[in-house]
């Protein structure tokens, strides 16, 4: 059992990012508005984040709205922006409960006030938890995130406490929103889509990715365990070469 819980820890993947993609699309097949999908799939969260122990995952990373999802119609984002406030307030007792630490990754200059506040609250309150570290990517952009990152590394030369021959990956990957956390080793997307829509690019620079059909609110815990159970299986080298079996 001892081997079996060995081999589990050093086959699963530490650090998982998904792209929820699909909600939109699972509605319409239902004759439904697109929101009924979204509201699914914060539902399927709850159940994602709670599997992640069984599976040893420690860290998940969800894109949950990203730069460029402005552009959708305004009642859809409206709704969107009512939705996560009432994720925060609902499952707030839960996440801590549960052991839940809750990050927020992003640009929240475009966000709401009251949105903003609870995000706050939540970090703070789920601040002593290590269980699961769930981080939500909420007007997020891998492009937007390395340009915010270079201003302050701007700023920070500009004012002498940066060296410009100092700045290496390193220091590059400090003044990204994740900063705290370590690179994602498998990131997913949900609904049949094979890009990565500007998610963690940084970041994920040697994660694996795994593109699958599942439309998200259909993204079950068997699901993600069947990808997890996948990763296992994947030779990663880091570009290395693999010794030559004696």
């Amino acid at each position: 059992m001892a081997k079996a819980e060995k081999q589990a820890e050093a086959t699963s993947p530490r650090h998982v990012a998904i792209i929820m993609d699909g909600n939109g699309r699972w509605a319409e097949r239902r004759g439904k508005p697109r929101l009924f999908g979204h509201h699914a799939g914060a539902k399927r969260v709850r159940e994602i984040v709670r599997a992640c122990p069984d599976l040893d995952v420690k860290y998940l990373t969800i894109f949950a709205f990203s730069t460029e999802n402005w552009k959708r119609s305004e009642a859809e984002v409206t709704g969107l922006m009512s939705l996560f406030r009432r994720y925060i307030t609902k499952e707030a007792r839960a996440l801590v409960e549960e052991g839940v630490r809750v990050r927020f990754i992003g640009d929240r200059s475009r966000l709401g006030k009251k949105l903003i506040k609870l995000m706050d609250e939540l970090e703070e309150m789920t601040g002593h938890n290590d269980h699961v570290h769930l981080t939500i990517a909420l007007n997020y952009g891998g492009r937007d995130e390395l340009a915010r990152a270079s201003k302050r590394m701007a700023q920070d030369i500009a004012g002498g406490t940066l060296k410009p021959d100092a700045v290496d990956e390193e220091t590059i990957a400090s003044y990204l929103d994740t900063s705290v956390l370590p690179d994602p080793d498998l990131v997913i997307r949900t609904s049949g889509e094979a890009r990565i829509s500007n998610f963690l690019l940084w970041q994920s620079a040697y994660a694996e990715y795994e593109f699958i059909e599942t439309l998200w609110p259909d993204f079950s815990s068997e699901v993600f365990g069947e990808v997890v159970d996948r990763f296992a299986g994947r030779d990663r080298r880091f570009g290395a070469v693999k010794p030559a079996a004696e």
